[in-house]
């Protein structure tokens, strides 16, 4: 049988959802990360699959794979140290930033240590102007200097960010040659391959980003090919990417960029299509991991996507799959502040210690362990019979809390979940503030080993009525992956006003991107199925700083209907600021093209519904709302189609677990989602 695979790794977890091909049978696993050994959990995973579910390793076709090697990279700030080059004159336009502070309400902000420092940036005579004339030759003994200089400062790979490169790449081009021939042992990226779009700062970030975790990106998924080799996989590795899409491991060893956010991407992605099956519209995402806590809109059926998505300290301008992050997670530390004030997060204990209660060393609280001391976790063994939970360690933990507060333990406990909530509680009204949608509109989806721990809680809060858990809320990450289509992002920049005069110009830019499109996904990933593309463009009222995406039809181009390009332009101005002026001239900045190749759907079988009370598998006291109850633990295998049950319970599974309170009623669906519901 062939089969294929979706892996997505976490903090504490990696996690594998593996689909046999011909009998559409979905396995899933989790396997505890090992910090020190990185991608031996991997191995892991692939060998418990083997054998316990006879996913035979020469049969896997298909190798999904998401990583946080890249974003990780950046935060732990463990990247490569590499040498700016630019013009002379703009050598300070990285850590200028636009004068953009992190947090511009607080007056002891400071803009981040910049990945280049300043001593590696290096400015050139060369110069193109804005309408892509040359104004100033390159001078070759520059380069030399450069090189010389930047080797004894221990570079190890150079960047290339000029201006009006996005328009004018000749000088870019032809510094880079010379790098390679001067230095062929250092490896070179230029701006106008990475990302061509107007705008320095935002193109020369999202270059370095691609030089400073390239060579740890390039050195895992090396060893990624060569262990997947070594176990007799003869599928070449997908990766996720930022964007929700896949390209093969080839490309992400010099596109590294383009997956630095796969994994909360990827979750999203697989959220989506649960709720396509669901039937659901509008869902508001929540993927709670060991260390974060993920939140994204899925608006109409589709996931809203942005630039500027945050990548540790800074900002990456491609195409991202638009997510909110939080250090909340199942492994967040509660501490007492000097204050006596009670805090969690955003420190984790990850997978090693862990949290108490996983009894592998850890000595502080977490969030996991206040689950633990409230009842929900703890009765049955978790992660596919990798986690006994130790109660008693997690009540140890939090009574050091408790007894810093003067408080009980269990009431501390309760405390840490209220407090985790409330952070998380902050980031869902930033989102919806963004995006100017009422988030009471919309359905929660908790995932992850961790969402639907806090999910209903949080939902109480925002005021949302309606949660669904998907049948495995651990692995929709994972899932993610083995949904997600092939999917290459291209741009031009066109700066012209959107008028009949333009036309031409645009009609060109369309062209060109549709055949770098279908050039990437035929001989860059051997794609031989139907290509859909679609087609945008950044678009502003003339005399704007800057732009809104606005999605376009390609036949507007193609028969040179202006005019509703600039009509769908004044209704998305309308949407997202509740103004526009018809009357006003309207420019094109950058034209855009997705192209897709689309993979083969996964559709889940459903069941036969039939209304029933389901059977507890046993009844089990917490605490909730500061008193003690005893509720029924149902087993989420025991839950079948039609069946229903009122809150406060406990659906104990070996991915997660699912906290429902008293004001919830619970129902499952033909494909074994469980909505939640507020009781009559």
């Amino acid at each position: 049988m062939a089969w294929k695979i979706g892996v997505d790794i976490g903090g504490t977890f990696i996690d594998f959802c593996a689909l046999e091909q011909e009998t559409r049978r979905l396995v899933t696993l989790k396997v505890l990360t090992t910090p020190d050994d990185p991608g031996r959990e991997l191995l892991t995973g692939i060998e418990r699959l083997a054998e316990t579910e006879g996913v035979v390793p020469e049969a896997i076709e298909v190798f999904v794979h998401g990583t946080t090697v890249g974003i990780n990279t950046v935060i732990q700030r463990k990247g490569a140290r590499l040498a700016l080059v630019t013009n002379a004159g703009f050598e300070d336009v990285v850590e200028l930033a636009r004068l953009r502070l992190p947090d511009m309400y607080s007056l002891f902000c400071a803009q981040p240590e910049p990945l280049v420092l300043r001593d590696m940036i290096f400015g050139i005579s060369g110069r193109v102007l804005s309408d892509g004339s040359e104004a100033a030759a390159l001078d070759p003994g520059e380069l030399e200097a450069i090189v010389e200089s930047a080797r004894a400062k221990g570079a190890e790979g150079f960047v290339v960010s000029l201006l009006h490169s996005y328009i004018a790449p000749a000088h870019e081009r032809a510094v880079k040659r010379a790098l390679e021939r001067m230095a062929p042992d250092l490896f070179v990226f230029t701006s106008s391959e990475v990302w061509p779009v107007i705008r320095e700062y935002e193109r020369s970030v999202t270059t370095i980003l691609n030089g400073y975790v390239h060579p740890r990106v390039s050195g895992y998924l090396t060893g990624l090919e060569a262990a997947l080799a070594s176990r007799g996989v003869p599928a070449r590795p997908l990766l996720t990417k930022s964007n929700g899409g896949l390209m093969n491991a080839a490309e992400g060893k010099s596109a590294c960029v383009n997956m630095l956010l796969s994994g909360t991407a990827s979750g999203v992605i697989g959220a989506a299509h649960l709720a396509g099956q669901a039937g659901l519209r509008n869902v508001l995402t929540l993927d709670i991991g060991g260390t974060s806590a993920d939140l994204a809109l899925i608006v109409d059926g589709e996931p809203q996507f942005g630039t500027g998505e945050a990548v540790g300290e800074f900002p990456l301008y491609i195409p991202s799959v638009s997510v909110s992050s939080i250090g909340i997670g199942g492994g967040s530390i509660a501490r007492v502040d000097e204050l006596g004030v009670l805090k969690v997060g955003p420190d984790s204990a990850g997978s090693l210690p862990g949290p108490a209660c996983y009894g592998r060393g850890g000595r502080e609280a977490t969030i996991t362990d206040a689950m633990a001391v409230l009842g929900y976790i703890g009765q049955v063994p978790m992660a596919y019979g990798q986690l006994a939970i130790d109660r008693d360690l997690a009540h140890r933990a939090v009574a050091v809390l408790a007894e810093r507060l003067g408080r009980g333990v269990e009431a501390t406990a309760e405390a840490i979940l209220q407090i985790g909530v409330s952070e998380i509680f902050v980031e869902v009204e930033k989102l919806a503030s963004r995006y100017g949608v009422d988030i009471r509109d919309f359905t929660l989806m908790p995932f992850g080993g961790g969402g639907p721990m806090l999910g209903c809680f949080l939902a109480r809060e925002i005021g949302v009525r309606r949660i669904v858990a998907p049948r495995r809320p651990g692995v929709v990450s994972a899932l993610g992956g083995l949904v997600a289509d092939l999917k290459g992002d291209f741009i031009r920049t066109v700066f012209r006003l959107c008028d009949d005069d333009a036309a031409a110009a645009l009609e060109r830019c369309l062209e060109e991107l549709t055949a770098e499109g279908e050039t990437w996904l035929r001989k860059g990933q051997g794609f031989a199925g139907p290509i859909r593309t679609v087609v945008s463009a950044d678009m502003r009222y003339a005399g704007q700083s800057f732009e809104i995406e606005v999605p376009l039809e390609r036949a507007w181009i193609e028969r040179v209907d202006t005019a509703a390009m600039r009509r769908a332009f004044h209704d998305q101005h309308l949407a997202v600021y509740d103004f526009n002026d018809p009357a006003a001239a309207v420019e094109v900045v950058n034209l855009r093209l997705v192209a897709i190749g689309e993979s083969e759907p996964v559709v889940f079988p459903s069941s036969p519904s039939r209304k029933e009370t389901p059977r507890p598998a046993k009844m089990i006291e917490v605490f909730l709302d500061g008193a003690h109850r005893t509720v029924p633990l149902y087993r989420r295998e025991d839950l079948v189609a039609g069946s229903h049950f009122d809150g406060p319970a406990v659906v104990a599974q070996e991915d997660t677990t699912l906290a429902v309170p008293a004001w919830l009623t619970a129902h499952v669906d033909e494909v074994l989602n469980i909505h939640l519901e507020p009781a009559e």
